[in-house]
């Protein structure tokens, strides 16, 4: 067995064969949750009587923060507190179900674990627990990094310091999986390898465009 292993390893691409860690992020990676995200925000602006998002404000709020991404939306402050404690009342629990799970996910995760430890660095805050709970991925992942884990979201490298920090490993053994510009930002700035999912104008060490082709890189 070990042998084999041995083997797939020197057989990896550049840049692979040190990996110890496949971090992977959340939302564009992990799940499609453009309905989710688009009936969430466009909720909470439809209650104080706002247009819906367009395309820009979107693919902001889709990449950031719950807290950055309001803060985008309601520019004067009464306004935006008054956003957040609507939030709060609403919650994001009832719109998990419009969150569609990569169709290769569980499969990747599968074969990944035997060999791999795996994480999650992810700009969601509190939904995080029950997105895995309610697409039956509790206990496979062995660190789940969200914002409320660090004092500076993504794009900021924090969220990757602390699972590098966690595992005990350095830059070159953890392996990033993100989809926006602020996944590759921290990647860069941590120093660590990134696949760029579904997005091709990322600058990455490689590009994939479903989980499955992981499977391949990996040589599982």
């Amino acid at each position: 067995m070990e042998t084999s292993k041995a083997l797939n390893r020197a057989e990896l691409p550049d840049g692979l064969a040190a990996i110890k860690v496949v971090a992977f992020d959340c939302d564009g990676v992990m799940f499609n949750s453009e309905k989710a995200n688009q009936a969430y925000y466009n909720q909470i602006l439809n209650h104080f009587n706002l247009p819906e998002m367009t395309p820009e404000q979107f693919a902001y709020a889709h990449m950031h923060t719950v807290d950055e991404s309001l803060a985008h939306l309601f520019n004067a402050p009464q306004t935006l507190a008054a956003a957040q404690q609507y939030r709060r009342q609403i919650k994001y629990l009832p719109f998990v179900k419009y969150m569609e799970i990569e169709p290769h996910l569980k499969a990747l995760l599968t074969r990944l674990k035997p060999r791999y430890k795996i994480a999650i660095a992810t700009n969601r805050t509190d939904t995080m627990p029950r997105v895995l709970a309610e697409h039956g991925l509790e206990g496979l992942f062995d660190l789940v990094v969200t914002a409320l884990d660090v004092t500076h979201p993504k794009p900021h490298p924090e969220q990757l310091h602390k699972i590098r920090d966690f595992f005990g490993i350095a830059p070159e053994n953890l392996l990033y999986i993100g989809d926006s510009e602020v996944d590759a930002a921290a990647a860069a700035d941590a120093g660590i390898t990134l696949i760029a999912y579904g997005n091709r104008s990322l600058k990455a060490a490689f590009h994939i465009d479903n989980l499955g082709e992981v499977e391949n890189l990996l040589k599982l």
